[in-house]
């Protein structure tokens, strides 16, 4: 079963730090199968729930996966959970609505901004031990941060996103640990999450955000973490209503050693206010990145958050990359004071056309989620078939099964590029695909 590979340990850390050795050396393969776990303990010495809790850990690392009476076998990729396989080639002629990207006609011009960035290089060098945050950032996003009601806290500049919750994470958390997350929610986090040896505690999302109950159940339950999208929520569209905001706090103050991550992912494109969380535990952190608004190329994110988890990114931050570009820094500060972004005329061109394929969907009596930003998503009974039914009928959509966990099948459609022309026909596919007659043409 595993060849000449000899896996050891007496407790479940040791066993499953054996496994992820002999994953990394190659010794085990993808799609190896390891030892029922009778028989692994029995070899070993040990409890068979000794053995139970080792393939647990490995799992929650995205190391295994188990299939029930066809046992536990080492995952094609170890380290995520292959989730970003679960997406559609867009063949030529077919129409690409699945990207999730940005209209780059909205996205300002960068050569200006980083050209005044440059020459502000050339007469103001930045040398080792230089702070790591530009000076004229921070105070700007700090007064955008006060005037939507963000808790005052020391900042950080990271990668983006991504980098901010990973990093903030890894602050606070130890593997085995339980994050609750949106579900459906970002794939990208979804993968993080089990790669960090993290559990996911997936939470309802309805149009207002997470809902209270469920979040109030895993953390309960044992969360350590709560992660909340503000705005534009991927891939629902959700923005936390004032009222939302008001149940969420409530449930958190029950829970103050939680540490809470809000991203505020439409930060600079959406035009619906912001409700935030933070303050009513000890612990938190508010990321907001510029990758939509200005150009995912940019990978820069201000976080702030409470003094200690800053601190603690921070410091780690400077054995590893140091800081973030502070020539990237000024650029971003050129963008965001030369006038050549209007958040506002931006937010209101992707509400058309969002909007416009909700009411064509609506009117085809096909339900549709899409508060916010660049993207709808549809409830479909069959997701395989219909991202397969809309392909054959020209469209690209991306597969629900990239954003969810134990939420029901549904498919996201991009709406930053759709022309008017394009949603009738495109509502006239999903109905198709999903097994509704058009209640009536478009014009």
């Amino acid at each position: 079963m595993l060849g000449e590979y000899r896996i050891e340990g007496r407790r479940a850390k040791e066993i499953a730090s054996s496994v992820e050795r002999g994953v990394g050396t190659g010794e085990l393969e993808p799609g190896q199968l390891l030892p029922p776990m009778r028989e692994l303990a029995a070899g070993l010495g040990v409890n068979p729930n000794t053995v139970a809790a080792a393939y647990r850990i490995l799992r929650e690392r995205g190391v295994i996966e188990t299939a029930g009476r066809r046992g536990s076998r080492v995952r094609p990729r170890p380290a995520t959970t292959g989730r970003e396989y679960a997406q559609v080639g867009v063949p030529e002629g077919v129409r690409d609505v699945a990207s999730g990207n940005p209209d780059p006609a909205l996205l300002p011009s960068l050569a200006r901004a980083f050209a005044a960035a440059g020459e502000q290089g050339d007469r103001e060098r930045v040398l080792y031990g230089a702070d790591p945050v530009e000076p004229e950032l921070a105070r700007l996003a700090r007064a955008a941060l006060d005037a939507d009601g963000v808790p005052s806290g020391p900042s950080a500049v990271v990668s983006g996103s991504l980098d901010a919750i990973e990093r903030v994470l890894e602050a606070h958390l130890k593997p085995g640990d339980t994050v609750a997350v949106e579900d459906p929610g970002w794939g990208a986090l979804l993968d993080l999450i089990p790669a960090l040896g993290l559990r996911l505690a997936p939470v309802g999302v309805d149009d207002d955000g997470p809902l209270p109950e469920d979040v109030r159940r895993v953390l309960v339950s044992g969360a350590r973490a709560l992660i909340v999208t503000d705005r534009m929520q991927n891939p629902t569209g959700a923005v936390v209503s004032a009222s939302r905001a008001r149940a969420l706090r409530s449930v958190l103050q029950d829970h103050p050693g939680v540490l809470l991550i809000e991203d505020d992912h439409g930060h600079g494109i959406v035009d619906l206010p912001l409700h935030p969380l933070a303050g009513g535990t000890r612990h938190w952190a508010f990321v907001r990145s510029v990758a939509k608004a200005y150009g995912p190329d940019l990978r820069l994110a201000v976080l702030t958050g409470d003094d200690v988890t800053v601190d603690r990114v921070r410091g780690r931050q400077r054995l590893g990359a140091g800081w973030v570009s502070r020539l990237l820094q000024r650029a971003v500060v050129r963008l965001w004071t030369d006038g050549g972004h209007d958040p506002a005329a931006v937010a209101a061109a992707y509400g058309e056309r969002r909007d416009l394929l909700l009411r064509a969907l609506a009117d085809r009596g096909i339900e549709g989620h899409g508060r916010s930003g660049l993207n709808v998503w549809v409830p479909v009974p069959d997701e395989t078939g219909a991202v397969s039914r809309l392909l054959h009928a020209g469209w690209a959509v991306a597969p629900g099964a990239r954003f969810r966990t134990a939420a029901p099948p549904g498919i996201r459609i991009t709406t930053s590029t759709l022309r008017p022309d394009e949603a009738g026909p495109l509502a006239d596919a999903v109905a198709a695909a999903v097994g509704r007659a058009p209640v009536r043409s478009y014009v």
